[in-house]
């Protein structure tokens, strides 16, 4: 589905996970400075709410419901948005929930599944723009998360994943000094998103807390002085892509609240 809008700037961005959460704020984010958002996820309906959004400022919107754990999702993603924008300028790899399960109790098919989306998706996609990519001067992110520099047992899948995640932005970005594409990795700390109100609302009756205690008594547990915005997020990913951090790249940017306390 092809929305249209107003902008006129040439500039193409492909956000994956637009659906919701980090990815729907990073694309309307996106939306005043790239005359094109490529819109990926699995939920079409959330995905043309997202199109409406970033349309009613003026971009165009390119709505793509994938499943990127699929093998061929990434090139005909890619393949499909060269079709219609002729260029991508922005790749911003933000799909992939990992499940918090216990290092003890996860199986096989649940580390698969975690990596075929977040990990794998990822590094597909950025496979198959890193022509288009190296033809604009484009910047890719890939997004991690600050379980990967803390790692628990309760959540082993999460903190593996992303640290991968960050490994891998740091591979591309070698390549990327040769072929003049900027990538870096982002790693939010405790962002208030409808995955985590979920979580608190099977979390919190196991623990004898109501949700609202749960979500209250969080932040000072983790040492933060609040959960973050997707907003904000998505403030920083937008800088990331902007001619203004062009010099930025191979680095992993972290935006927790303080959450992680080593140096």
């Amino acid at each position: 589905m092809i929305s249209e809008g107003s902008s006129t700037t040439g500039s193409v961005a492909v956000v994956t996970g637009a659906s919701q959460g980090i990815g729907r704020a990073t694309a309307l984010r996106l939306a005043h400075d790239f005359s094109a958002i490529v819109l990926a996820a699995r939920n079409e309906d959330e995905l043309r709410s997202t199109a409406d959004a970033v349309t009613s400022v003026g971009a165009r919107a390119l709505v793509s419901a994938t499943d990127l754990r699929e093998t061929d999702a990434a090139a005909t993603l890619i393949q499909t948005t060269l079709e219609r924008f002729g260029r991508i300028d922005a790749l911003l790899n933000i799909a992939g929930a990992v499940p918090q399960i216990d290092l003890f109790e996860m199986t096989d098919d649940q580390w698969h599944d975690g990596l075929a989306l977040k990990f794998h998706g990822a590094r597909r996609l950025t496979l198959s723009a890193w022509d288009a990519l190296k033809a604009s001067g484009g910047s890719v992110i890939f997004i991690s998360g600050s379980a990967a520099l803390d790692p628990k047992p309760g959540f082993a899948a999460v903190a593996a994943i992303n640290a991968a995640i960050i490994a891998l932005a740091k591979a591309f970005a070698e390549q990327g000094i040769k072929d003049g594409v900027q990538v870096n990795s982002v790693v939010p700390g405790a962002v208030m998103t409808g995955r985590r109100e979920s979580f608190f609302k099977k979390w919190a009756p196991e623990h004898n807390l109501s949700v609202e205690e749960a979500m209250r008594k969080f932040p000072e547990a983790v040492g933060i002085a609040r959960f973050g915005r997707p907003e904000e997020i998505a403030d920083l990913m937008a800088y990331l892509v902007s001619p203004s951090a062009k010099w930025l790249t191979g680095s992993c940017v972290r935006m927790d609240g303080g959450e992680i306390k080593g140096i």
